[in-house]
């Protein structure tokens, strides 16, 4: 059983930055491959970036350039640096695990969720 604790939401200008993180535990975390997903008020859940074992990336078309995922395999994190940030990146943010070892975009490709934070960007 994994657990995954998300960091670093907040309120933040348009144009601003803002670094997510998620500490995970309870598994080996090397082995799973990590997403950022994110839901607005009366919006689905919806695919934001994936990050896979060997560090091959995936982005939603609507952040490439402005948002960065990574991973540190020896901290057991996964982050997500917000960039040029719109009020349209308005949303809870949840971390995800998936037992796989590629990017994926799906919501029901991963096996475990955090409890997300909240990102509002707003003047």
């Amino acid at each position: 059983q994994v657990q995954l604790v998300e960091s670093g939401g907040g309120l933040v200008q348009p144009g601003g930055s803002l670094r997510l993180s998620c500490a995970a535990s309870g598994g080996i975390f090397s082995s799973y491959a990590m997403g950022w997903f994110r839901q607005a008020p009366g919006k689905e859940r919806e695919f934001v970036a994936a990050i896979g074992w060997y560090a091959s990336t995936y982005y939603r078309d609507s952040v490439k350039g402005r948002f960065t995922i990574s991973r540190d395999n020896a901290e057991n994190t996964v982050s997500l640096q917000m960039n040029s940030v719109k009020p349209e990146d308005t949303a809870v943010y949840y971390c995800a695990a998936a037992k796989g070892r590629n990017t994926y975009s799906s919501p029901a490709a991963y096996d475990y969720w955090g409890q997300g934070t909240q990102v509002t960007v707003s003047s």
